[in-house]
């Protein structure tokens, strides 16, 4: 798809006066574009209707209707993106901040979360004969692989997947008894959906980190929701990164108390090669 602000910024040092004024209220106020008459613009920005013309031309657009089609795309993916956030960047005032951006993601889940589901899930997981984490892109596919982290540990035989293509074959590989982890934050990724779909297919149960009432939850047998929404600071981590993490967290707890003395064997067995060739103490983390 076509990216006029990337075409603005390829072309903006070449502009003349007026036209980088139509080029700041391009990316200030999309949305009036996207909403208003070629006069309109001329107006709000000073300057004449011709000139909006050659800006548009200038931009590769045929028409300023085919400009504001492109300006459209442009509001769609986020007006948040077009402009700086007002917030505080002293070192102080963001580190404080971030803390209670996470305090509040994990508060909100908590209140949210049906601890109900998660059990059930966990008592799934906790007699898989294998379990396989599915996750892409960047929160998911981070939550695919610390899953894997945290329950192999238990003693399950787990796998991590986060290519699309891999994720299919893998599915197609299961079979009664098995388990996968479904990680998606938008719950729209259509390509997971196909390969949780042969899944099932083959007998695998499908557990859902998402939200509820999108593809992905709804072709789970056990949805575990997380809908938090987003800030508008673009430059911070998303709040769906703590809930997803908070969530895991649990999910692999219920796991581990679930199983009782095979986790404790099994972490023992970690606990021990570990000391015996890294640790000169007990007090070490369990892995790095």
């Amino acid at each position: 798809m076509r990216d006029i602000l990337s075409v603005l910024q390829e072309v903006e040092p070449d502009l003349s006066k007026s036209e980088r004024i139509l080029a700041t209220l391009l990316r200030s106020e999309a949305d009036f574009i996207v909403n208003a008459g070629i006069t309109d613009v001329a107006d709000r920005a000073g300057v004449s209707p011709p000139t909006v013309t050659r800006f548009c031309r200038r931009l590769g657009c045929e028409s300023f209707t085919a400009f504001k089609v492109q300006v459209a795309q442009v509001a769609f993916a986020g007006a948040r993106y077009l402009t700086a956030n007002n917030s505080s960047v002293a070192p102080m005032d963001v580190a404080d901040s971030l803390l209670a951006q996470l305090q509040e993601a994990a508060e909100r889940t908590r209140k949210t979360l049906d601890v109900g589901s998660a059990s059930r899930a966990a008592d799934v997981i906790a007699n898989a004969g294998l379990v396989a984490t599915f996750g892409a892109g960047g929160t998911s596919s981070m939550i695919a692989d610390e899953l894997q982290n945290r329950l192999f540990r238990l003693g399950l035989r787990t796998i991590s997947v986060t290519d699309h293509a891999m994720q299919l074959m893998q599915a197609a590989t299961l079979r009664h008894g098995d388990v996968i982890i479904a990680s998606s934050v938008s719950g729209l990724n259509h390509q997971m959906v196909r390969a949780l779909e042969a899944g099932k297919t083959y007998g695998a149960t499908i557990v859902a980190l998402t939200r509820p009432g999108r593809p992905v939850s709804n072709l789970a047998d056990i949805t575990i929701g997380i809908d938090l929404p987003e800030g508008d600071n673009i430059l911070r981590p998303s709040m769906s990164r703590y809930a997803y993490l908070y969530v895991t967290d649990l999910l692999a707890t219920f796991v581990a108390m679930k199983r009782g003395d095979e986790s404790r064997e099994s972490l023992r067995r970690v606990k021990h090669q570990l000391s015996n060739s890294r640790d000169e103490d007990d007090k070490e983390a369990l892995g790095d």
